[in-house]
């Protein structure tokens, strides 16, 4: 299972906001909101789950179980030592450089 605290260091990580993390997982922005306010482990049913996870493998970011090795045996998340590289540009958030310059 993953915790909501997980959810959302895993986005972190990767630097998305809610609405790119439904688009690669194929989820609607609803579903992540309800899993991230979810108070400890977040709820939703085992396919939504199945494919966040996916999701967030595919990206690098590797899920850490409770009692899984690690220094202080607790949850967490962490950034994969080999990613399946960058992630896919969204349309709708153009990058910083494609933003029209203010004239003077």
């Amino acid at each position: 299972m993953i915790t909501a605290a997980q959810l959302r260091a895993g986005r972190a990580l990767l630097g998305i906001d809610q609405r790119q993390l439904a688009e690669l997982s194929g989820l609607s922005v609803p579903t992540i909101q309800r899993m991230e306010a979810s108070e400890t482990m977040v709820r939703g049913n085992v396919d939504s789950l199945v494919k966040l996870i996916s999701a967030f493998e595919t990206a690098g970011i590797e899920m850490i179980d409770d009692g899984a090795a690690s220094h202080a045996m607790g949850r967490g998340v962490r950034l994969k030592a080999v990613s399946a590289g960058p992630l896919p540009r969204t349309r709708s958030h153009p990058t910083a450089s494609a933003k029209p310059k203010a004239r003077r």
